[in-house]
C-alpha cells in the first residue's frame, strides 16, 4: 500500500531546494523562449479528472519499451520534455504525465508551494493510468514499461515501484529516500538511484540505508553517489548542473533501462 509521508518529505523536500535554488535569482527568470520538441500533448484519464502528458515515440517500427517520465517541482516544462526525447532517440515510447494539470513555474517558492499541493495518492493513480495509457498503445503493447524521475519525481518513481507491480524498472534521481523496510518490500523490480554527495536535502546514509533495505526486502537497488555534485546536478537549466556527473548518470540510466526493459 502507497504510505509516503506526505507532509514530512514535502517540507524537507521544499527546505532544501530553496536553500540551493535561490542562490541565483538570475536562474528563477529562465528564458520563455519556446522549445522545438517532436512529441505531442495527449489526454489521460485523471485521478480528479481528465489531464494532458507529453508522449513522444521513437522512429521506426514496434512495439517498443516505454517509460514513464516524472517532472520536478517545475511542472511539464521544456526541460522535462526534453528528456524525455532523449529517451525517444534511445528508443523509448516516453510519457511525461502533467501531474500539476496545467501549471508550470521558474520561482522556487511557487514550486514548493504546488510540490506541497499535490496529493500523494492521486499522483500514484494518475501515474498508474498514465502507465495503462501506454500499454493501450499498439506501440507500447505487452513491452516492458519503467519509470524515470526527478527530485519529486525521483521519490514518486520509487513509489510508484511500490505500488505497481508490472513495473520493470524504476530510476530516481536525487529523491528523497524511503527506508521503511515493511514498503520497500513491496518493491516490484530493482530500483537505480543516483544522487550527488553534496545534495544538502538527502543525508548520503540515508540513501545508503534504503540501498541496504531494497537490497534485502525488496528486488535489489544500484546506488551511485556522485562526489562533488548537489542537488538537480543533471539538470542542464540549473546553477547545480554538473556536466560530468550528469553524462555518467545517463548513462548509467540507458544501461539500467536497457538491461530492464528491452532484454
Amino acid at each position: 500500500m502507497f504510505n509516503f509521508k506526505l507532509a514530512t518529505v514535502w517540507s524537507f523536500l521544499g527546505t532544501a531546494f530553496l536553500a540551493l535554488l535561490m542562490t541565483s535569482a538570475a536562474w528563477g527568470a529562465a528564458s520563455t523562449q519556446p522549445a522545438s520538441h517532436p512529441g505531442k500533448m495527449v489526454v489521460l484519464k485523471g485521478s480528479r479528472e481528465p489531464y494532458k502528458g507529453y508522449l513522444v515515440e521513437p522512429k521506426g517500427k514496434g512495439p517498443f519499451p516505454a517509460v514513464i517520465v516524472i517532472m520536478e517541482w517545475w511542472g511539464l516544462n521544456d526541460q522535462i520534455k526534453g528528456v524525455a526525447d532523449r529517451l525517444a532517440k534511445s528508443g523509448y515510447v516516453a510519457l511525461v504525465p502533467d501531474l500539476y494539470y496545467g501549471q508550470t513555474t521558474t520561482d522556487p517558492e511557487k514550486a514548493h508551494e504546488l510540490m506541497r499541493g499535490l496529493d500523494q495518492k492521486e499522483a500514484i493513480a494518475d501515474l498508474g493510468s498514465a502507465m495503462d495509457y501506454l500499454r493501450s498503445l499498439p506501440e507500447v503493447g505487452k513491452s516492458h514499461i519503467g519509470s524515470l524521475g526527478f527530485c519529486m519525481g525521483g521519490a514518486l518513481s520509487l513509489q510508484l515501484a511500490l505500488s505497481r507491480p508490472d513495473l520493470s524498472g524504476a530510476v530516481m534521481f536525487y529523491g528523497q529516500p524511503d527506508t521503511d523496510p515493511m514498503a520497500l518490500d513491496k518493491a516490484a523490480c530493482p530500483v537505480l538511484g543516483l544522487f550527488g554527495a553534496e545534495d544538502k536535502g538527502i543525508p548520503v546514509a540515508k540513501v545508503q540505508e534504503m540501498a541496504k533495505e531494497l537490497n534485502e526486502v525488496g528486488e535489489g537497488a544500484d546506488i551511485k553517489i556522485y562526489p562533488g555534485a548537489g542537488h538537480a546536478f543533471f539538470n542542464e537549466t540549473r546553477p547545480s548542473y554538473n556536466a560530468e556527473a550528469a553524462a555518467d548518470a545517463w548513462s548509467r540510466t540507458l544501461t539500467f533501462l536497457n538491461a530492464r526493459l528491452k532484454e
